[in-house]
């Protein structure tokens, strides 16, 4: 299952650093930042819950990125 999330973030490196962050959550299986349009786009691993596995995304981007912004 792919969910698109609406992100907020201030540059290009940051960016990299979110998408990185993503994909090396347990329950993803890919993950793609868009810094032009300021989107994230989570192709979740079969059987998770979307919404706790995106808590946990969050979480771990705050940890690369603290003040980007994920909007659940």
């Amino acid at each position: 299952m792919k969910k698109t999330y609406k992100i907020e973030v201030d540059c290009a490196n940051c960016a990299n650093k979110m998408e990185d962050a993503a994909k090396n959550t347990a329950g993803v299986q890919n993950a793609t930042v868009n810094f032009m349009t300021q989107k994230m786009i989570v192709e979740f691993e079969e059987g998770q819950d979307a919404k706790s596995v995106m808590k946990d995304v969050l979480k771990n981007c705050k940890k690369v990125e603290d003040d980007c912004e994920i909007y659940l």
